[in-house]
């Protein structure tokens, strides 16, 4: 994730040191805790979070017991894992649900943190549970904003209820009505932002708020922000109560301190993070699995759950089948990439390997010659992608030409996948094992 690979870099870089010593003093531990707290405070951390957090982990690390213990080093990168999870939530905070249908979700937040978008992928991740949602057009002022939900909301495949520029709190009643006359059981009020915090937007909030039973008061977060971001959460927090905190754009080139500070500094869970641009780049946020990649541990919790989405167990048996009996073609090899791409992609999926993590950067995957890849095999006849030992001198020119690439770059293809057929004819015969 790209929100966290140069923290995660130095902290990596810190803990490699202390692996390095074998047994540590307690000035070692004190030591690299100063440097965890400039790594932290480099990574936007608020000043008061990165300070107590340090303390914290000295006050455990330094116990005689860990000092004395035959792997120091770990137990020192145990205690700051435990430390990181606490500090964003300790677990998975799950939805609400009213007990009496519809729940009401109010979705608020400043102007361009992308409010109006989630609002749609959170109908999305509603959907796949089995929810029916309702998506209420609330934001009255900014130009355009009813349609840009009109769009989001048929994209989403969820209904979207307007009023025009009629009061919000009105609007906001009366869808609550129709929900429960049409049967949807969850309601998504995208409510108005402003550029910044202002004494009408939020008297609006808190109308709407009296106006109906609100289950949830969602709070989107440009994690991009930064500190500004906490802040924000903080005073929206203050006057609205909000029960959770969703932030965007932490697949940019975010230093990630917001994830890290707003939970301490507000007292309410971040429940969901967007991770993309699509309707389905919303994943709920589960503090051990961040902190694991933090680390550089990966995240492998969520790499099978990417997995369960983009490959079916049918067709994961098949491809496994294939892989022993040495038959899968280059056809095979097309769908591992179109599998791959919708996990986000290889680099994405890399970093949430564990002992890679932090350490993939976006110049160490050449996403372009993924696509080159596919280009070559698309560009093949169904026989040659069966049989590729058929694939001669005029085929691979004629290959070539059609997908915009060089017969060099079939070549190694062809190498590669005849490496990989080897590979697993070597495992099969049990004279290679698999490195793991």
């Amino acid at each position: 994730m790209g929100a966290f690979s140069s923290l995660s870099e130095r902290l990596n870089h810190i803990f490699s040191k202390l692996t390095k010593r074998g047994r540590l003093t307690e000035l070692e531990i004190k030591t690299a805790m100063r440097e965890v707290r400039v790594a932290l405070l480099e990574a936007d951390v608020n000043v008061k979070v990165a300070k107590q957090f340090c303390a914290d982990v000295s006050e455990k690390a330094v116990g005689q017991e860990i000092i004395k213990s035959l792997n120091p080093a770990q137990q020192v990168i145990k205690i700051v894992n435990d430390e990181l999870i606490a500090l964003m939530g300790s677990s998975n905070q799950k939805l609400a649900v009213s007990s009496k249908p519809p729940t009401v979700i109010m979705m608020c937040g400043l102007q361009g943190a992308g409010k109006t978008t989630l609002c749609g992928k959170l109908a999305v991740n509603l959907k796949k549970s089995g929810k029916k949602p309702l998506l209420v057009a609330g934001d009255i002022y900014r130009p355009a904003a009813i349609n840009q939900l009109k769009v989001v909301g048929k994209n989403a495949g969820a209904e979207v209820f307007e009023k025009g520029t009629q009061n919000p709190v009105k609007t906001a009643q009366q869808a609550v009505e129709y929900a429960k006359s049409m049967g949807y059981d969850t309601v998504i009020i995208d409510t108005a932002g402003r550029l910044e915090i202002d004494e009408a937007l939020m008297q609006e909030l808190e109308n709407i708020k009296k106006g109906v039973e609100v289950t949830e008061i969602l709070l989107t977060v440009d994690s991009m922000m930064g500190q500004v971001a906490v802040n924000v959460a903080k005073t929206f927090n203050e006057r609205l109560e909000v029960t959770g905190i969703i932030l965007t754009k932490l697949d940019g080139d975010t230093r990630g301190g917001a994830c890290l500070s707003i939970k301490a500094v507000t007292g309410k869970p971040v429940k969901f993070i967007g991770v993309g641009e699509k309707l389905t780049d919303l994943e709920p946020f589960y503090p051990e699995r961040m902190a694991s990649r933090i680390l550089g541990m990966g995240d492998v919790l969520t790499l099978i759950e990417k997995a369960q989405e983009a490959v079916s167990e049918e067709q994961a048996k098949v491809m496994q089948k294939k892989m022993l009996e040495n038959t899968f073609t280059l056809e095979d090899y097309l769908v591992q990439f179109e599998s791959m791409k919708k996990m986000g992609g290889a680099q994405a999926v890399l970093a949430m390997m564990p002992g890679v993590g932090g350490k993939v950067k976006a110049d160490d995957i050449d996403e372009n010659r993924i696509e080159r890849t596919k280009a070559i095999i698309l560009s093949m006849t169904k026989r040659e992608r069966v049989e590729p030992s058929i694939i001669n001198s005029s085929r691979k020119k004629r290959i070539a030409a059609g997908s915009g690439t060089s017969v060099q770059e079939i070549n190694q293809l062809l190498k590669q996948f005849e490496q990989t057929k080897m590979l697993m004819k070597q495992l099969k015969s049990g004279k290679r094992r698999l490195p793991f």
